[in-house]
Formats: C-alpha cells, structure tokens, sequence
C-alpha cells in the first residue's frame, strides 16, 4: 500500500513539474494571466487589461520600475540573495524587501498572493528557471502588463489609459515616476490623483532613476 501510495505521488509530481515546464515554455511567446485575474474570472468580476509589447511601454516606466522594486535586477540571476540575505537576518519573515521584479512576475503568474515561507520558498527556483528561460526583457513584459493599479486594474497599458489618458508608450517620467510608487499599495494609491505617500514614493522613484545608469537598461526594448 505504502509503496503504491508513493508511485502516485511520485507520477503526481512528475506529471505537475512537465504541465509547469510547458507553462514556462508557452509563457514566453504568448500573453499571460495572473492569478488575481483568473481569481477575478472566476468569480464573475470585472478584468481591465490590455496586453501591450515592450516595445508600446515608454522606457521611462520600464527604467522608473526598476529604480523602485529591484535595482539590481540587471544584475542577479531571478534573487537578489544580497537583499534575501539582509531580511533573514533580521528574521520579520518573507517580505517585499526581498522579492525581485523576476520573484513577483513567478508570483504573479504562478502562485498567489499573501505572505508566506511556503510560497516564498517556491518563488526561489521559478524565479531563476523564468530568468533563464525568457530572459530579462520577457520577464519585465509579463511584469508590467500583469502588475495590479488599481482594483480590477492590470497592466501598463490599461493604467495609463485610466490615470492619465494616453498610451503607456507616451509616460513622461514623472507620470512614470507616480506608477512606479504606486506599486506597493495599488488599492490605495491613485497615480491620477496621488496622495502625499504616493507623491513621496515618486520622488523617491525619480530620485533612484537618476542614479541608475546603465543598470536599466537590460530590459529597454533592442
């Protein structure tokens, strides 16, 4: 019995890791949903998205992005483990400190939302196999047209439509800047009326753009 039960479980892996290889693969060339919409879907509430190319999101947002979640995401392979390292240490459990552009874009597409060791841990290695397999273009493409602005509100396309009545290719800097910083509090945030937290949070976004350099642009459109 035990040894059946294993067989099946055994199968059972097998067949999920296969289904998860040949998401990865197909995610690369399609668009892809996030768990927050196909929760949304699911439960009958409104969706607004519209899948763009990288090349329709201006290089302002792509850089600004960057500059505010993760700004060595040039450099590292899918984990910052510098920045992983520093919120072991001081032991407040999995939080964003850690969490790169690459680590949410796995998140996003893969697991779900809410804090945990569990799915922190499955963030760690889908977040170097999805680096590895799209590369840091692809990874900052699914990204940007999945990231939540609002509620029901997904994507760079759909936000800037929304807050500021163009097309995200169009973005100045400092309308960059203002979506930029709304990311860690979407619901709460609105970049076309922001708030002295969100207004705070660009500036800090502007600030760490200028100080980038060369470390965005890996993921500008070739």
């Amino acid at each position: 019995m035990l040894g059946r039960i294993l067989r099946l479980c055994f199968r059972i892996a097998l067949w999920l890791s296969l289904a998860l290889a040949a998401a990865i693969l197909i995610y690369r060339f399609v668009p892809v949903p996030s768990t927050l919409m196909l929760g949304r879907w699911l439960t009958l509430r409104p969706v607004e998205r519209e899948w763009v190319p990288l090349e329709q999101i201006s290089p302002h947002l792509i850089r600004a992005v960057i500059a505010s979640e993760d700004q060595r995401f040039c450099s590292h392979r899918g984990v910052d483990w510098v920045e992983l390292g520093k919120v072991l240490a001081n032991e407040d459990g999995p939080g964003r400190g850690a969490s790169t552009l690459t680590m949410q874009t796995a998140k996003n597409v893969f697991l779900w939302p809410g804090r945990s060791y569990l799915r922190k841990g499955l963030e760690l290695p889908l977040a170097i196999v999805i680096d590895l397999a799209w590369g840091k273009r692809r990874v900052i493409e699914v990204y940007l047209n999945l990231a939540e602005w609002g509620d029901g509100l997904f994507g760079a396309e759909a936000a800037a439509q929304r807050y500021f009545r163009k097309p995200a290719a169009r973005l100045t800097p400092a309308e960059a800047a203002r979506l930029a910083g709304a990311l860690p509090n979407p619901l709460l945030r609105n970049p076309g009326k922001p708030n002295r937290a969100l207004q705070s949070a660009a500036g800090r976004s502007l600030r760490r753009l200028g100080g980038l350099g060369p470390l965005g642009d890996c993921a500008l459109p070739g």
